[in-house]
């Protein structure tokens, strides 16, 4: 690790580790909604809407801490960016169980579970790596291990899209499952973003 002189402002690594915490519980949140009936999934989605103000607010408090730190853990853009891609993440699951209960879908395609299934994987390997950047020990096996699951989301997403398109009549269905489809699959990408920056800062820090 590079020598430092000056003390560094440790509470960025509890900030973005909470807001890392969130992720757990909007994917979780997400995965019940798709098995819940109408009812039900716009109380879960409300529920996911609460956690993603939650992690907004802790997104907030870094920027605002980055503003009052002269010394921080490592570049201020490295800290900024992961912020910004946590949220991200964040954000795009909301956008996708807001959209399936706003556009009252009733059954979702198969796929869409396993969608589900990879960003929960990626939000739990996400909420054990960020209390790490602290150390920035045995990162590596948790960024190796988000590409290969964004590859298999990429995956699971074509095969989704080539099954709508060839099975779907109705096009407003079409539609509204694209949607949902998209926003999971913008996820998984923000995960692997996010992943990438913290590769970055570990070579940059080491």
């Amino acid at each position: 690790m590079r020598f430092r002189p000056t003390p560094r402002d440790a509470s960025f690594f509890s900030l973005l580790s909470t807001t890392a915490g969130h992720l757990v519980t909007g994917a979780g949140l997400l995965a019940e909604i798709l098995g819940a009936d109408r009812v039900r999934r716009a109380e879960l989605a409300s529920r996911l809407h609460d956690v993603e103000h939650a992690a907004d607010e802790s997104t907030h408090q870094v920027m605002r801490r980055l503003n009052q730190t002269f010394v921080t853990p490592f570049d201020r853009d490295d800290i900024y960016q992961l912020a910004s891609t946590l949220d991200d993440c964040m954000d795009d699951m909301d956008e996708a169980g807001d959209l399936i209960v706003l556009y009252k879908i009733g059954d979702l395609p198969a796929g869409v579970s396993e969608q589900v299934a990879v960003l929960q994987r990626c939000a739990e390997l996400t909420a054990d790596a960020v209390p790490r950047l602290s150390s920035l020990d045995g990162l590596r096996e948790y960024w190796v291990e988000i590409n290969r699951l964004e590859n298999q989301a990429d995956q699971v997403y074509r095969r989704l899209l080539a099954e709508l398109f060839d099975n779907g009549t109705d096009p407003m269905t079409v539609i509204k499952l694209k949607g949902v489809i998209d926003a999971l699959e913008s996820a998984a990408d923000a995960f692997e973003r996010l992943a990438n920056g913290i590769e970055t800062i570990a070579l940059k820090e080491s």
